[in-house]
């Protein structure tokens, strides 16, 4: 099978390459010119993949590319910051703006829900994103050296369902929390922002809950932590952080521990029922 991938920003994209390619999959690469690392062509020269860079909004170059190169199954991978529709980052093609005219909202579920409908239709079947990574899903219970303590304990019990709201709302998928009250709620700007934000406005202390949405489509937007969350945890003296067992990507996961655990950070996998 020919895999599509279609690359953000980040370490996402990398990951998904190497894992297709040691299950013998062909895959070739669609990269958005104003998001993902330039590194990428190295990697797709060692993997012996196809590697295009294209424009963001540029979908029906995209469907073309993936077409001609006989793909039938594409993989979404890496960040596409979300602020640049309203920020003049996208200049969208024709098929872009059709799809972007029928749109009532440019939330994340309806912008990329629709972008998987218009590959589907045209034969490209969008898949789970994380069906390659299943090792790096976050486990359930505690996952560092220090388990919570009380009081962090009732913080998560205290951010999860608001935490769980505002995900199912596509606001946000992060929310921090000291003393049983919400410091700071992920918008547009991301985890690490929201954690900084935190630490600003509380000291250090806080509890940051990171969610899946309630139905959360496995094709993209799946929520994602790295050693860069512990960092700023670090940076800031955030100390505990819960996130959805099954449902989080961990990158770097053995430093990303081990870091938490230099530090004194709990981290947790939450089992929702």
């Amino acid at each position: 099978m020919r895999l599509g991938l279609i690359a953000g920003n980040g370490r996402f994209p990398f990951l998904v390459l190497d894992a297709a390619r040691s299950m013998g999959h062909d895959v070739t690469i669609i990269a958005a010119k104003e998001e993902a690392f330039e590194d990428l062509n190295e990697a797709a020269t060692r993997a012996h993949a196809e590697i295009h860079w294209i424009s963001l909004g540029q979908l029906g170059k995209c469907i073309t590319l993936m077409k001609d190169a006989g793909v039938s199954h594409a993989v979404m991978a890496g960040q596409v910051k979300h602020t640049k529709i309203f920020a003049g980052g996208i200049m969208p093609d024709m098929q872009f703006m059709a799809l972007l005219m029928k749109l009532p909202s440019k939330n994340t579920d309806g912008l990329i829900g629709a972008v998987a409908s218009v590959l589907k239709d045209n034969g490209i079947e969008l898949i789970d994103s994380t069906a390659l990574l299943k090792p790096m899903l976050a486990t359930a219970g505690v996952m560092t050296t220090r388990a919570p303590n009380e009081e962090e304990q009732k913080d998560f019990e205290f951010g999860y369902g608001m935490a769980d709201a505002i995900a199912g709302l596509d606001i946000g998928q992060t929310i921090a929390v000291r003393h049983r009250a919400v410091v700071a709620v992920e918008a547009m700007e991301g985890t690490d922002e929201v954690i900084g934000r935190a630490g600003h406005l509380a000291g250090a202390g806080v509890r940051i809950i990171k969610v899946a949405k309630p139905k959360q489509d496995m094709r993209f937007d799946v929520p994602v932590v790295g050693l860069a969350t512990v960092q700023a945890m670090r940076v800031t003296g955030a100390a505990a952080l819960s996130v959805d067992a099954g449902k989080t990507l961990m990158f770097d996961r053995d430093t990303l521990l081990a870091s938490a655990n230099d530090a004194g950070i709990t981290i947790v996998g939450r089992e929702k029922t």
